[in-house]
This record gives structure tokens, sequence and C-alpha cells, in this order.
């Protein structure tokens, strides 16, 4: 072996092996030592171990292995590749337990777990960066370490001083192995630095430039990105959260970054737009599948369109993304975005509003820009996304100028739109619901309807708008109008075309309306089968709600140890927390405690709900609880406490929307008022109470069947008036209240 010179220099001829033998072959034990000599001065000179080498040693020592540890492979034939992978958590740990103490005597992770935790993860595992995270621990808390891992290029900067230089602090790491890297390699690691939660091929061409697939092998083999399967089979390519830090600082120095994010920008813009109408049929797991992988990105995407203050990009992406929050229950999420987006762009809602005219075609239907009408249904749209999200931000609605906005969009809108068959423009129909109109809400419903008749293509729209009748019909029987045959249709076109979310949906119509008409089987089957189809789409939020109402009719069939144990299972999961599951859940729950006389269990099921959900205090679902507390104050004999919780009730059950969504609630609190009414003063008011039962039985809506607790209301009140006053009083008094309007009715109270 030889040297020559000083300084590394590429005139300089490299070592070689000058040592051979007869015949050409080295023996092991030769072979061994002159390698470990080249490969000493190679490492001395800061040179990469030549392939040639490792392939002339392997090719002329048949029984020889050679282990490399390089930053790439050799690339020589026979080579198995064994990456190094970043520190598995425990083993992260683990480090960071050990070089902590001796950097902090007494230290354990174990005294904050989480903050050590996100040390290991946000460091990727490198046992360098643990290391040297693990010295700070002389001066800081593990959370106040892990608060600024975000500068963690200043931060870790005290490694030993008896390694190399570039082991010495996190920056000088990186700054090594990017020096290693070409023009080339460098650009498109700049710029993978702006993606979140990696990419697939595709995306990284179309952000990196068509010569990405190359250079993107090369970084691989280099470790500075790490490529693997998706869950789909496609590889995706990311980078370790320090060297996208690091990627991302050379990319603002070149000045590149605003090019590569309106690239990354497009690219998510046009993957959402063209997913979205994956969403309604047989793709439809296909396309939530994909939002989920890429749901980083889009977040991202959307975040820079904001930023941006690009109106056009906000609205393609938060349109194209309303469905799949819709389906995975984000409402915060709809909520933030819209009013993100909302801001971009004037309020189409504005008096003097602009009245709606027909738009045909969904306007994410063709890639940008929007103008004329269609960029005002945009607007609207995600306006309506927002209005559909009110239960997170009530007091937002709680004030004139939100109710008149309220009436500026239920009058934008004309019976039958084309827009308003299908979501966003749907959505409209909350505020009709909500300023109280419900004739006209019946005439807007049926005219959507024939408008889907009417339309070719316009098949998906028609199941929805049936769906959606029948969701009000199953609510509403006194309206003309059969919910079952509207959910057979849904069911019938949603599974025609492969939907399974609409599948669900539709089923939940059929139970609805058979529990409506006491067919408490048939409605539990219905619930089961909807239940299945959204456990099909891992659809955690629509199950659960759909259990707290499968729950809720197998008590009323008479499963009671079954229908109980579900409603318990979803109170104790907790995943229908931020829906109507958890509070629909203690709200039966606590109707079937109280028929079965556990009072003070049903009480703190109440109380419960009160504190666990915000929205408990919105008038139809303060109505509901109000309601069943009046109820468990007649069953405890608090006569005078019940009176004055039915009244409270009475008053929010007038709300328009408590009147479409349970338009016998008034007559079912009346009952009840009944019960508390005839135990008053010893049955000094049984006479009014006798009228006021028979009005709430006048004025219950045709065809109503009434459930457990409703039976058990109106029993426990006939039998103390009958008990109060006698067959031939309370029949007269019975009869002196059938003609009693509801207002008439609640003056008595």
């Amino acid at each position: 072996m030889s040297r020559n010179g000083s300084a590394p220099s590429s005139a300089r001829p490299l070592p070689r092996v000058r040592a051979t033998l007869p015949g050409g072959t080295l023996a092991p034990g030769t072979a061994r030592g002159l390698l470990g000599a080249a490969l000493r001065e190679w490492a001395d000179l800061g040179l990469p171990v030549p392939a040639r080498l490792a392939e002339d040693l392997l090719a002329r020592c048949p029984r020889l292995t050679l282990l490399a540890t390089s930053r790439e492979p050799l690339g020589v034939p026979g080579e198995v590749l064994r990456p190094v992978e970043p520190l598995p958590e425990p083993v992260a740990l683990r480090l960071l337990a050990e070089r902590g103490a001796a950097a902090r005597p007494g230290f354990r992770t174990a005294d904050d777990p989480e903050a050590c935790a996100e040390i290991c993860r946000r460091l990727d595992g490198l046992p360098l960066a643990i290391e040297l995270a693990a010295a700070r621990l002389r001066m800081m808390t593990p959370r106040q370490l892990a608060d600024r891992l975000d500068d963690r290029f200043r931060l870790l900067t005290s490694g030993s001083r008896t390694v190399l230089p570039r082991q010495q602090t996190l920056r000088a790491v990186v700054d090594w192995s990017w020096d290693l890297l070409d023009a080339g390699e460098r650009e498109v690691l700049g710029r993978l630095s702006v993606f979140a939660g990696g990419c697939d091929l595709a995306a990284a061409e179309a952000v990196c430039g068509p010569h990405a697939l190359e250079t993107l092998g090369s970084l691989v083999d280099k470790s500075l990105v790490v490529a693997g399967p998706s869950a789909d089979g496609e590889m995706r390519y990311r980078l370790l959260e320090t060297v996208a830090e690091y990627a991302g600082e050379r990319l603002d120095e070149t000045g590149g970054r605003a090019a590569a994010e309106r690239a990354h920008l497009t690219y998510y813009r046009e993957l959402a737009r063209t997913t979205e109408p994956l969403l309604r049929g047989a793709q439809q797991r296909t396309a939530i599948a994909r939002f989920e992988l890429e749901y980083d990105n889009l977040r991202t995407a959307l975040r820079r369109a904001v930023a941006d203050r690009d109106e056009q990009e906000a609205l393609y992406l938060t349109l194209s993304l309303t469905g799949y929050w819709g389906m995975r229950d984000l409402r915060l999420e709809t909520r933030t975005w819209c009013r993100e987006t909302m801001a971009l762009g004037p309020d189409p809602f504005t008096e003097p509003v602009r009245r709606a005219a027909p738009v045909w075609r969904r306007v994410t239907d063709d890639p940008p820009p929007l103008s004329g009408e269609e960029l005002l249904e945009a607007r609207r749209g995600v306006h309506l996304a927002h209005l559909a999200c009110m239960d997170t931000e009530l007091d937002a609605w709680q004030n004139p100028r939100a109710q008149a906005k309220l009436r500026a969009i239920a009058g934008a809108y004309g019976p039958g739109l084309p827009q308003t068959c299908r979501l966003p423009g749907a959505l409209w129909f909350y505020a009709v619901m909500l300023t109280g109109d419900m004739e006209r809400l019946r005439e807007l419903i049926d005219a959507n309807v024939r408008t889907c008749r009417e339309t070719p293509g316009f098949e998906w729209e028609l199941a929805f708008c049936l769906q959606w009748r029948g969701n009000i019909l199953a609510n509403r029987t006194d309206w003309a109008g059969d919910a079952a045959q509207d959910a057979e249709e849904a069911l019938g076109i949603f599974r025609r075309l492969g939907d399974t979310w609409g599948t669900a949906e539709a089923l939940s119509v059929r139970a609805e309306a058979y529990e409506r008409g006491g067919a408490y089987r048939e409605a539990a089957a219905a619930f089961e089968e909807a239940r299945e189809q959204a456990e099909v789409l891992g659809a955690r939020a629509q199950v659960a709600v759909l259990s707290a109402r499968l729950g809720s009719v197998l008590l009323e069939a008479g499963e009671d140890e079954r229908g109980e144990r579900l409603l318990r299972e979803v109170i104790d999961r907790g995943d229908g927390a931020a829906n109507e599951a958890m509070p629909a859940a203690r709200l039966f729950l606590a109707g079937r405690l109280g028929v079965t006389g556990r009072i003070a269990e049903a009480r703190e099921q109440l109380r419960l709900l009160r504190e666990e959900f915000a929205i408990a205090h919105f008038a139809v679902f303060d109505a509901f609880i109000l309601g069943a507390q009046a109820w468990l104050d007649a069953l405890d004999g608090c006569h005078e406490q019940a009176l004055a919780t039915v009244r409270r009730a009475l008053e929010q059950a007038a709300d328009p929307l408590a009147q479409v969504i349970a338009p016998h609630m008034r007559c079912v609190y009346l009952t009840i008022a009944a019960v508390a009414l005839a135990g008053q003063d010893g049955g000094a008011r049984a006479h009014d109470a006798a009228r006021l039962l028979a009005a709430a039985d006048a004025l219950l809506p045709s065809g109503h069947v009434r459930d457990s607790v409703e039976r058990a209301s109106h029993d426990l009140a006939e039998q103390r008036l009958r008990e109060a006053l006698g067959e031939t009083a309370y029949a007269r008094a019975y009869a002196e209240g059938g003609g009693l309007s509801f207002e008439e009715a609640a003056a008595l109270l």
C-alpha cells in the first residue's frame, strides 16, 4: 500500500493493492488484511470506498464476505442491502434515558413519558440527534426541549469534542451529507421539503420536475429520502423531519420555495378536485383512502392558498373536501377552513341578495378559474357548508346579524334548482328550517325530487333527495307522504351505484320509518344493516350514531339487555362525542333508567350530558333534556320542580327546528305536565291535568306511535287522574280538554 502527498486531491493516485499470489488469487487472510488497510487509507482521505476493489476481492476470494457501511450501496453484483433504520421508539427512549441520566443524574424518561416520546419521534430516532438532545437535558426539562425542536439546528450543538467535527452538532451532520450531493440532488431534496407526510412518484415528478425519478433513486440510496410502500401498494417517499427542516432552509436560500409550493398546491388541488366525484359511487372506499393518505398534503395546500389569499384555489380545495369531511365527521375542520375561505371573498348573502340562477354542473367539474354564476355558487357553497357546522359555534349564530343572514340564505334559492339537489347546495334547507317556514320546506323537497326525476344524469341526486325527504317524512307523520317508500327507492339507487355511504343513510331512513310506525324489530334489522355498511367504510362516527339508534329500538322491541348494553358501549367508547351519538345514547339510556325506576342514575346521565355536550343548550336539544328532567321530577314526586322544568321545555320545543325533528314533542311535554299537575296540592288541580292530557292526545300528530317513555308517562297520568277524580269526573274533564289549542292548554300551567 502507498500514500502519496499530504492532502486529498482528485489528482492524487488512489491507494491500491500491490501484493498478489500465484494464480491471481489472494488468500482470505491476506485479502482481509489488505482490504482493511485499503479501507483505512480511503477513510483517512475522506474518499468513498471504491466498488471496483470490493468487486475484485469478491471475485478472487469465493469464501470472502465483505461487510461495508456506507451512505449508499456499492452497486456490485451479489450485494445484499440491509438499511440501518432509525431507532424504534423503545430503543430510542432507552438511549435518551441513558444519555439523559449521564447529563443530569436522576433523569428518568418515566417522569415525562409524553415529552420524551415526542423528542425521539421528532428527531426521527436518529442516535446522534438523540444524544445531542440528551446533552441539553442538563439545563432543560423534556417538555421545554420538545417544544423547541422547531429550532433544532440552533438547539442541538453540544456534541462531544472528541468526535469528528461533522458529528459535533446536528447541523454539521446534515451539512456534511448535503455537501456530497450534486446540484440536481440538492434541488430535488429542497423541493421535497414542501410535502407533508410524504408523496407518491406522480406528486414528486409534478413538484420536483420530470427527472425526479432518477434523482429520487439516488437520494434513497444515500438514505436522505425514505421509500416504502403505502397501504395501497404504491411507493411513497418522505423526508425525516430533521432532513426536511434542513432542506427547507436550503430551498429558501435558493429562492425556489414559491415555485415549489405553487406546484404542490396545483397538484393537490387537482387531486382533490378529481377524487371528490369518486365519493359518490363504487369507488367510494378508494376515494376515502386517497383523501386519508394525502390529507396532510391537502391541508398544507389549503393552508398555502389561504396564506396567499388565493380565493379560487381555496374555494376549489374547500368544496372538494367537504364531502370527505362529512363522511369522517370532521366538523371542526369544515368550520375552520370554510371560515378561512369565506374571508377571502365577498359574502354572497349580503343584502341585497342576488337570487341564485340554475347551475347544472358542479362548480369543481373543471379546473380554475371560476367566473360568473359558478363563482357565486362556489362562494354560496362554502357559506352553506359553514352553516351546517353551526352546532360547533352556537354563540356566533345567536345574534340579530346572524339571524338576518339565515333569512337571506333562505330567500336566495328557489324551488327545484339543480344545485340544491346535491351538497353543499342542499344545506340551504337548514336555513329554511331555522327560519320556521315549515310549509315551504315541504314544497322545496318535493320540487327537488321532481327536478331530479326530470333531469338526465341526476340518478345519484335523485337518491340523495329521496333519502333527504324520507328522513323528514319519518319525523313528520302528519305530512302526506311515505318515508318508507322514499327510503326503498333511494336504497335501490345507491346499491345500484355501489355507494356504500348512501346505502347506509337510506337504510337508516328505512329504520326510522319502521320505528315511527312501531315496527321495532324491522327497525332494528335496518339499523343493523346500516351499521354494517358504515363499518365497511370505517366511518366510526356514523357507526356510533347508528349503534345508539339501534340500542334505542332494541329497548322498544323488548331486547332490554342488549339495547342497554349497546347504549353504554357508545357512551364508554366516546366515538360519537363530537356528534349526536353520545348525547343520544345518554338521552335514550336516561329514559330507560327512568322507566325502570333507576331515577338517580338517570339524573346522572342527564347531568353528564349537560357537561359534555356543548350543543346541549341549543333549543332542540335543550328541549329534549329539559323534557327528560321534567319526567324524572314527576316520577320522583317533585311536582313543582317538574312543572317549572316542563314550562321551559315547552318554550324550547316551540323552536322551528324542534318542530321539524320532533313535531310530537310539545304533546309529550303536556302529558308530563299532566302527571305533575295531577299530584300537585293533593290533587286539587287534577281537573286541569285531565284537560291537559286530553289536549295532548288530540294535538298529537296523526299516525304517531308512542315509545316506551311516552307510554309510561301517559299511563301514569291517566292512572293518577282516574284515582284523583273518579271515572265520571275524569271523563267530563277529559272531554273539556279535547278541543283546546296548544296555547290554551299551555296556559293551564
